[in-house]
């Protein structure tokens, strides 16, 4: 293999704003994050991928904890009696769903794989609540899902399989369910924006894009690079038909029936794609510091007379920034340089060089990964440099994309500018009627623009929906999606 042929083996090819389909596909593959699997419509997360996961699973597993929510694990076969038992869910997830034969003797019932949990779950629910005393419930469960509907697989996009954490809360009030189906999107924000560097649109979605069987769904909504809407997280108040045809109910403190309140909430691994398409560049991965495996990684500058003693002042390193996810890098057969591109491409927030150079002049070089500046830092001041640079990285991403979502909103009345904006893969706010009919008719001449969300608190629109010129209900925004 020629120098020319080992570089673009290991190099991303194609620059992002060229070809993204083809630029993200790369940085995944040669990141190492996933891999494609011989099973049509499925992925392999490899263990680099893996660990961000982990990372997003045990900052919110700790959330989790704090409002009193517990893991549980249920089975990802479901009844197909239970499936068709709630009309609206069955009807909405009836494409998507995969079966499979029943091998049981004593039963001829076709089983479902799971694509969502709520049917499982209830059946159990309606045995464990008894009394107002069992409420408020709540319970989450981290798991695979099935969806059957995708033939190609887009890593961590759109797959048959997927990851995801979804919680089932059953509450005696609508106005406890209504506050915790909003409580639990404002978690899934901070995550996004906190942990993620992911800017975020809140709101609810239209009764055309809610979720099956649903009162309503409140949602966030990130934007991509491209001009794309990626769904982030969703929140459900599923209202009582759930409970009513689940049979769930409990005594109240007056001593009678009452049927309960139910909300379901979650996130997938889509927001490791999410974090991709967002943060990274035409040099590989970016990763925000706080889901990073690997947040620092220290290259001694090996030369033979020095070796030990660089090495040494690189443990040393490690030590000290020990509450870091810190890796030493020591491996002789690859040279400083093929090392520093194999950071970058992984998307290590920031490399700490040393060499027997910079140990005379009590100093380090840092290289930060989000945007290449390289500086020269004492030694006594690393610690506080160190957490200085992951916090303002964290920031520069989420300002930075964040600048990009601002600056692509168009907020239009006029149906021309509204085409134009989609055309555009712009984010386009405008009044809207809400009705299914309308945004179905929005969706095929846009050839795939919807409503995204809707945000919250809107009063006194006096507007006419900016397709079918009925009264408008609300501002919406628009654009295409993942």
């Amino acid at each position: 293999m020629s120098k020319k042929q080992e570089k673009d083996e290991k190099g991303i090819t194609v620059k992002k704003k060229d070809d993204m389909p083809e630029w993200y596909g790369q940085v995944i593959i040669k990141s190492k994050l996933a891999d494609y699997s011989p099973v049509r419509g499925t992925m392999i997360i490899r263990p680099y991928g893996y660990a961000i996961w982990q990372k997003i699973m045990d900052y919110f597993n700790q959330r989790l904890k704090e409002k009193k929510v517990d893991n549980a694990y249920f089975p990802m076969f479901i009844p197909e009696s239970f499936f068709k038992k709630e009309a609206e869910h069955a009807e909405g997830f009836s494409p998507e769903v995969a079966w499979i034969q029943n091998k049981d003797e004593d039963s001829k019932e076709r089983l479902a794989l799971r694509p969502t949990s709520e049917t499982i779950m209830y059946d159990s629910y309606a045995k464990w609540i008894r009394s107002h005393r069992d409420l408020p419930l709540r319970i989450n469960q981290w798991c695979n899902i099935i969806r059957w509907e995708v033939k190609d697989v887009k890593l961590f996009l759109r797959s048959r399989e997927f990851l995801w954490q979804e919680g089932h809360c059953v509450y005696e009030t609508e106005e406890e369910c209504d506050k915790e189906t909003l409580m639990f999107l404002d978690e899934y924000e901070a995550l996004a924006q906190n942990i993620l560097a992911l800017p975020v649109i809140k709101g609810k979605k239209s009764e055309k894009e809610k979720f099956a069987g649903a009162k309503y769904t409140a949602t966030i909504e990130s934007f991509m690079p491209d001009g794309k809407f990626l769904q982030c997280g969703t929140s459900h108040n599923l209202g009582q038909g759930f409970a009513k045809a689940f049979n769930i109910n409990y005594v109240g403190k007056d001593e009678k029936n009452h049927l309960p309140w139910q909300s379901s909430w979650g996130f997938s691994t889509r927001l490791i794609g999410a974090i991709v398409m967002q943060h990274s560049d035409d040099k590989g991965l970016v990763l925000p510091p706080k889901i990073a495996p690997i947040q620092i990684a220290v290259i001694p500058i090996l030369f033979d007379k020095t070796k030990e003693k660089t090495i040494n002042e690189a443990e040393k390193i490690r030590k000290e920034l020990d509450r870091y996810e810190v890796k030493v890098d020591t491996r002789e057969e690859y040279s400083a340089g093929w090392k520093f591109n194999e950071y970058e491409m992984k998307g290590i927030p920031l490399r700490i060089e040393i060499g027997p150079k910079d140990i005379e002049k009590k100093q380090v070089v840092i290289v930060r990964r989000d945007t290449g500046e390289k500086l020269f830092i004492k030694r006594a001041n690393l610690k506080d440099k160190v957490k200085e640079l992951l916090d303002d990285i964290h920031n520069h991403l989420l300002d930075k994309a964040h600048e990009h979502m601002k600056k692509s909103i168009v907020e239009t009345d006029s149906w021309e500018e509204f085409m134009k904006s989609v055309e555009d893969r712009k984010i386009v706010f405008a009044p809207f009627c809400g009705e299914e009919k309308c945004e179905d008719s929005i969706k095929e001449k846009t050839k795939g623009a919807n409503s995204r969300c809707i945000p919250f608190n809107q009063k006194n629109i006096k507007k006419k929906c900016i397709h079918c010129g009925k009264e408008a209900n609300v501002y919406a925004y628009f654009g295409k999606c993942y």
